[in-house]
């Protein structure tokens, strides 16, 4: 193969091709700055009058300050992507984006985080700002170092889920109980391992060791054991959590039991799917997976349900 073959060609930009190097679909993961608030105001632990702006304001700078890491990401992986059936596609391994664009696009996007951040009251401002410089370091860390290390590139990438939700506290002054860490930090790694699985049931052991070099460290019953210890390690904790709080969802019995059982479905579903190899990503499986999207959405309603049923006082306290 020729060099003019192996090598894209810068193309004119679109305005769809800045879109897409801006990884948008990617934002759905800032809802996890909500967790953290979401059970906080069960709690009457904040007031939503007065801390729904900087909450705003925190998932729209990690929003921001994600898509530009992305960008630092392709641009480090635009020679393995074009390796891959589906990354190849990307803006920059495409072509269609230059690297000194992609580089003035992040800066771009830095500066707007940065001020979303600035337009945040001072201490939530301040607490917010120092997560999320912690969050950039750690995808980049990622990014130069641990993406190559066996198992470290999971528990890295699921530090920036519970660096996330530990944001979202910080936005709302509410102290993050252990609880919430713990089933941020599993549910993370279950998902983390569930894409390297998929990326195996999808390309092949070879294909996609060359689409991601880790990926050569892992082997198939590794992963699949992996997906399958950190699955119930998640559904476990959450249980312990809501066994922990009996005494204020119990009516005849404990009502927040029965967010278990979607909430096992969903997490079952993941596994079913992933290892027919339909999906290759966890958040393409979740916009695109019908059966997880209910149960998802069962889960979150029911949730949601009860704590105002809790609030409302329908609930006698034991």
């Amino acid at each position: 193969m020729n060099e003019a073959a192996s090598t894209p060609t810068q193309q004119g930009v679109s305005p769809t091709d800045i879109v897409r190097l801006l990884r948008p679909v990617q934002w759905a993961k800032s809802v996890f700055l909500l967790i953290g608030p979401a059970y906080g105001l069960a709690n009457h632990a904040w007031n939503l009058r007065a801390g729904w702006p900087p909450l705003v304001l925190a998932i729209i700078a990690y929003s921001l300050a994600s898509s530009a890491c992305y960008i630092v990401n392709d641009l480090l992986d635009a020679p393995a992507d074009r390796n891959h059936p589906r990354k190849m596609h990307r803006p920059i391994a495409s072509g269609r984006v230059s690297p000194g664009l992609a580089i003035g696009v992040a800066a771009i996007l830095v500066l707007l985080c940065a001020a979303a951040l600035a337009l945040m009251p001072f201490v939530p401002a301040i607490w917010t700002t120092g997560i999320l410089a912690v969050y950039v370091i750690n995808v980049t860390a990622y990014s130069a170092i641990f993406k190559h290390i066996v198992i470290g590139d999971v528990i890295c990438l699921s530090m920036g889920f519970v660096l996330r939700v530990l944001a979202g506290c910080a936005a709302v002054a509410v102290v993050p109980t252990t609880w919430l860490m713990n089933c941020t930090f599993f549910l993370a790694m279950f998902l983390a391992f569930g894409k390297r699985l998929g990326e195996r049931r999808s390309l092949g052991g070879a294909g996609a060791a060359a689409a991601r070099a880790v990926q050569a460290g892992y082997t198939d019953e590794l992963l699949r054991l992996a997906v399958v210890a950190t699955g119930v390690v998640t559904l476990v904790t959450y249980a312990g959590y809501v066994q922990a709080q009996e005494s204020k969802y119990t009516l005849g019995f404990n009502l927040l039991w029965l967010t278990v059982l979607p909430a096992t479905y969903s997490l079952l579903r993941v596994i079913v799917v992933l290892e027919r190899g339909t999906y290759d990503d966890p958040t393409e499986l979740a916009s695109h997976d019908r059966p997880f999207q209910v149960a998802a959405a069962v889960f979150g309603l029911l949730t949601v349900a009860l704590m105002c049923v809790r609030q409302a006082g329908w609930i006698p306290p034991l």
